[in-house]
């Protein structure tokens, strides 16, 4: 077995034989928080209905013809909304949660164990879950058939598709389930990052906010489901700003020498 090799940050101690991980987990937050962040579907949503953006449904689709139809005239702002871009996200974001574990479990190894844990189950449950591809596909079958009996027999699999996912909306139990796991996973290492010196008390502060709004977003489902996009909003610049943090500090531990 290697001898454990120990970088010195702040007082606290990281296992320097994980310096190339600290550099994926870094990369991975900062491609996270510019290129794919998570809800860009909520985040369009919310421009639209405050004006910023002018073109696009104010609403999501809510039936199966109303879905094709957007693939069809713009197939990047369907796939948004079908969260398609959450796909790469929760790839980036495992890396993230692998590259933190590593960094703060010897703050607090059997809560990040907990924490990476509903991580990444909640990541394997979005990648089985997401119906982005299916109703793309589907869609283009639509446009594609020649008579009125197959259009019905891709609509109905459309609906399908919808229904084995709870509902006619963009969000399915799946999804829900996944939401829900990482946000509780990212309460969890953000407030391990509170008893740890190597990340920032600001990004501790920002990680918790960002998952509580995250978490908040199933009070709003409940309870004011016409406001439903609010939370996953208020979360998004907040995630964004605590994966540009991480990023900093994991690229700070993966140059460090011994």
């Amino acid at each position: 077995m290697a001898p454990l090799k120990l970088n010195q940050i702040n007082g606290a101690e990281t296992d320097s034989r994980w310096n190339w991980l600290y550099r994926v987990g870094g990369a991975a937050a900062l491609i996270a928080a510019v290129l794919f962040r998570r809800n860009l579907g909520a985040e369009f949503m919310l421009l639209r209905r405050i004006g910023i953006i002018g073109v696009g449904p104010t609403v999501p689709p809510s039936t199966v013809m109303d879905w094709f139809t957007l693939l069809q005239n713009n197939k990047l702002l369907g796939l948004t909304l079908l969260n398609i871009f959450d796909i790469v996200n929760y790839a980036l974001v495992g890396l993230i949660f692998l590259a933190l574990y590593v960094a703060l479990k010897r703050a607090s190894e059997s809560f990040m164990a907990i924490g990476t844990t509903f991580g990444f189950v909640g990541i394997a449950v979005y990648f089985a879950t997401n119906q982005a591809f299916s109703m793309l596909f589907l869609s283009n079958q639509y446009a594609a058939a020649a008579t009125d009996v197959e259009r019905s027999i891709f609509l109905a699999a459309g609906q399908t598709v919808l229904a084995i996912h709870n509902n006619a909306s963009y969000q399915g139990t799946g999804i829900y389930m996944s939401f829900l796991l990482v946000s509780i996973a990212g309460l969890i290492i953000s407030t391990v990052m509170l008893r740890s010196n190597i990340f920032s008390k600001v990004a501790a502060y920002l990680g918790i906010l960002a998952n509580v709004f995250g978490l908040g977003y199933y009070i709003t489902l409940v309870f004011a489901p016409t406001i439903v996009f609010l939370p996953l909003s208020a979360s998004a610049p907040l995630l964004l700003m605590w994966y540009v943090l991480i990023a900093r500090r994991l690229f700070q531990l993966g140059s460090l020498k011994i």
